[in-house]
């Protein structure tokens, strides 16, 4: 049996443009909020068209000894349609009590799905 993991593609996201760009503090406090942003295309910017676009980013955290929580679910649906085009920015403010690994994942309509992490260190 296949796993979901092995169907997803990771990279360095300054030469691929599908991969999510995680902007999160390195470390926070036990009581502060951890603001989180993804982009795609930061470096290389990925097509926006109704043929090829970014159709969703998703945001996990998995505090350490803990299951992977979704943060956040953002879905981009703007792909021209009357001159609207959607930016791939997702945004997200959570509080944990545990350091662990924020997940960010992506689905393009013709590339499939992409992966990045970034640890989080919660301080006392």
């Amino acid at each position: 049996m296949k796993s979901l993991g092995a169907l997803y593609t990771s990279g360095d996201w300054k030469g691929e443009k599908h991969v999510p760009v995680i902007h999160a503090p390195e470390s926070v406090k036990k009581d502060e909020y951890v603001e989180v942003k993804v982009l795609i295309g930061e470096e290389i910017p990925h097509p926006n068209t109704f043929e090829h676009h970014i159709v969703w980013v998703k945001l996990y955290f998995q505090p350490e000894g803990g299951k992977p929580v979704e943060v956040a679910d953002i879905n981009f649906s703007a792909h021209g349609e009357l001159g609207v085009f959607t930016d791939y920015l997702a945004s997200a403010k959570f509080k944990t009590e545990k350091s662990g690994t924020l997940y960010a994942t992506s689905y393009c309509n013709i590339h499939g799905l992409w992966e990045n992490s970034q640890e989080l260190v919660v301080a006392e």
